[in-house]
């Protein structure tokens, strides 16, 4: 099961996109409610590898499970 990046809780370090080995982790395109940068997961190529959650410095920001709800994408 494809982890989940929670748009309002990111904080946009990035430090998920460098550790994704299939580069499933995208960019958002607006700001989130705390106004600051955030990413998703795309979980159709997510391997569920889960190193987005152990590089990730903030804390609850990726969840192990899959969380449509939680991210927001471009639509």
């Amino acid at each position: 099961m494809p982890h989940t990046i929670s748009s309002d809780v990111c904080e946009g370090v990035s430090d998920c996109v460098d550790a994704c080995p299939v580069g499933c982790i995208k960019p958002g395109n607006s700001k989130n409610a705390k106004g600051t940068n955030y990413y998703w997961i795309d979980f159709s190529t997510c391997i569920d590898c889960g190193i987005c959650l152990q590089v990730c410095p903030v804390q609850g920001a990726v969840l192990p499970e899959e969380r449509q709800e939680l991210q927001k994408k471009p639509q």
